[in-house]
């Protein structure tokens, strides 16, 4: 029997060692490489953020131009992946799509079997703009739209809305999106990315990675948290309720409301803070503030009630379908920022391996346990 004392999910424990991500969940800091996120937030681009996440430093105006035009050149699936997105059931979730897409890549990529440090980072650069394409192809495709050839003259951020929609994004459209990719980019050792790491440490490959990733990620306690809060939203719309008393109706019979309180944070997730603004002025030039003002109200009788404060998830979902996206879409999205993070991880790494092998604390029958013959049983 262990002598150690068992943490449920692993709650306090410190799993690795790791340079890209720091998050002090008493005073709600989250950084990227030492880098406050409200600074990288007002201040930044996702590519800029990405480099940084990668290369452990800020890019000189030379360098960001190279990797934006890298991330920008890297815009190109294989025909037979189209191909592959094409003869998928339009009724499958985007998520699961992603998920075998993403593993489907590896075939065509022609560092499949490299996994030095630089091939990872090519492998990177190629999947970070791949997993945008997979995402917005596969919308079009299932809703039986012609499909938008990559801009290369846009950020990622708006070939990713060009892509999706067909149509040319307004700048505070692709400002407000580039801004949730970067407060989306990484999140220190979250599930998906512990799972990637679980992963690249028996020295798998970065689409395997990166697959076992989008599969945590899928889960409602993790990247799905934002699609249930906007379905709690268009069924309160829906039903014509007052948003705190249909809330305060479902705590009542404990049914549990999506999008607050969060396993690090004690005080608010600073990521909360940046989207509840994108949310309100995206609602208010767009001419449509209901998802914000309902989502304040219900925010503000949570805090009060439960002293729970709004993670990123909350005010993610009113700002994505302010935007105009799907709400099966959100996770999805999630991915699209989350790859640079969870490529970064993979990167670390495989750089300065060690299998990951935890124990566990044996709790069934006492050792040594009988074996009884199956005549007697």
């Amino acid at each position: 029997m262990s002598t150690a004392v068992a943490t449920r999910g692993l709650e306090g424990i410190v799993a690795t060692t790791s340079s890209i991500c720091w998050i002090d969940g008493d005073a709600g800091v989250l950084s990227y490489r030492g880098i406050d996120i409200h600074e990288l937030a007002a201040k930044s681009t996702f590519e800029e953020t990405t480099y940084l996440l990668w290369f452990g430093m800020l890019p000189t105006a030379t360098q960001l131009a190279e990797f934006s035009k890298q991330l920008a050149e890297a815009r190109h699936l294989d025909p037979k992946v189209i191909d592959f997105l094409r003869s998928l059931p339009t009724t499958a979730t985007p998520m699961e799509v992603l998920r075998t897409s993403v593993s489907f890549l590896s075939i065509y990529d022609a560092d499949d079997a490299d996994s030095s440090h630089d091939a990872n980072v090519r492998k990177a650069t190629r999947l970070t703009s791949q997993v945008a394409m997979l995402v917005a192809l596969f919308d079009r495709i299932r809703k039986g739209l012609p499909v938008v050839e990559a801009d290369k003259t846009l950020t990622h951020a708006g070939n990713f809305l060009w892509m999706l929609t067909g149509t040319k994004p307004i700048e505070t459209a692709v400002q407000a999106f580039d801004t949730a990719l970067i407060l989306h980019a990484d999140h220190e050792l979250n599930a998906s990315t512990f799972a990637a790491r679980v992963i690249a440490a028996t020295l798998a490959d970065i689409h395997s990675a990166v697959t076992g990733a989008i599969g945590a990620l899928k889960g409602p306690l993790h990247g799905g948290a934002n699609e249930a809060v906007m379905r709690l939203l268009f069924a309160i719309d829906k039903a014509g309720a007052d948003p705190v008393e249909y809330v305060a109706d479902l705590l009542a019979k404990k049914v549990k409301v999506s999008g607050f309180g969060h396993r690090v944070y004690k005080t608010e997730d600073p990521r909360a803070t940046h989207l509840r603004r994108m949310s309100e002025s995206l609602g208010k030039a767009a001419g449509n503030p209901k998802w914000f003002e309902m989502s304040r109200k219900i925010e503000l009788y949570v805090k009060e009630q439960k002293k729970l404060n709004a993670n990123v998830d909350f005010y993610s979902a009113s700002t994505y379908t302010t935007l105009g996206i799907d709400i099966d879409l959100f996770t999805p999205i999630f991915a699209v920022s989350r790859i640079s993070g969870w490529a970064a991880h993979v990167i670390e790494q495989h750089d300065d391996n060690r299998l990951i092998r935890p124990r566990a604390d044996y709790t069934g029958p006492a050792y040594p346990a009988p074996y009884i013959p199956v005549e007697s049983r």
